[in-house]
């Protein structure tokens, strides 16, 4: 069996007519990535708009953290481009990005175990402290209101004051979320952040996010997702990838329902 090919043509919401075009917030344009033999993208393009939120969808190994440490800088693409608002980042340094408006979270929470849940915040909103200075408390009023608050939509408030090695799972990972999103990014970036959660917390947690996101405007989401129930929630777009390459970029049922992704991602015998 041959592995599929690129899908023709490129996903494009439909807009009604006379609305205006949806700004372009990530652009990329023929990215490849190699590792020794192994393919990690290839000639990867496609475009997303402001306010999106695209599933990446695929099995292990596809390509999809692949793509996002591409976005981020943490991997240097060995062919193309990547845009962001129609800025070249593609050799730019991670921090680099990061200050340009590009926020993540991680598969695997990046916390600080032995501070509470606030510190950690504080943390955070140091990081992106335009007067950031050895002198400069983090502990600032403002900066513990804006924290609280923050924590609060996220339904994290009760713990505050607890030790970040002392929560559970889907705790661990609103709160990396919720970290992320203290930089007011304009493209967020989620690495599952569904996975290691039992399936009673999943769904909630991902109802969580996602409300807090709606609320977010200025920000596009691009999230890494197995759970096909949960992509089909909550995606307005799905790009499914396969041996580092784009098979599928469409509507979540359409790209769902497709061949390529029933045989390659979710593993459906086709009659």
């Amino acid at each position: 069996m041959s592995p599929p090919g690129r899908p023709k043509g490129e996903y494009l919401r439909a807009q009604p007519e006379g609305a205006p075009v949806p700004q372009v917030v990530l652009e990329a344009r023929g990215v490849g990535k190699r590792f020794g033999a192994v393919v990690g993208a290839a000639d990867i393009t496609l475009r997303v708009a402001a306010g999106e939120r695209v599933s990446l969808i695929g099995s292990n190994g596809a390509g999809k953290t692949t793509f996002v440490n591409l976005i981020t800088g943490y991997l240097k693409p060995d062919a193309g481009q990547i845009l962001l608002e129609g800025r070249d980042i593609t050799a730019l340094a991670p921090r680099a990005i990061s200050r340009l408006g590009v926020a993540r979270s991680f598969q695997i929470p990046q916390l600080c175990a032995e501070l509470s849940v606030l510190d950690n915040m504080l943390v955070a909103f140091a990081c992106h402290d335009p007067q950031l200075s050895f002198w400069r408390s983090a502990r600032r009023a403002d900066a513990v209101d804006r924290a609280a608050a923050l924590l609060g939509r996220f339904g994290l408030a009760e713990h505050l004051q607890r030790r970040v090695a002392e929560l559970p799972g889907g705790v661990r990972k609103l709160l990396d979320i919720a970290m992320a999103l203290t930089a007011a990014p304009k493209l967020l970036l989620l690495d599952e952040p569904t996975s290691g959660v039992s399936a009673d917390e999943k769904f909630p947690m991902m109802d969580t996010i996602m409300a807090v996101l709606g609320q977010e405007t200025a920000t596009t989401t691009l999230f890494v997702e197995h759970d096909m129930e949960i992509v089909s929630r909550h995606a307005s777009r799905v790009v499914a990838f396969y041996a580092g390459r784009v098979i599928a970029d469409d509507a979540p049922a359409a790209a769902l329902a497709s061949a390529d992704v029933r045989r390659y991602v979710t593993g459906e015998l086709l009659t």
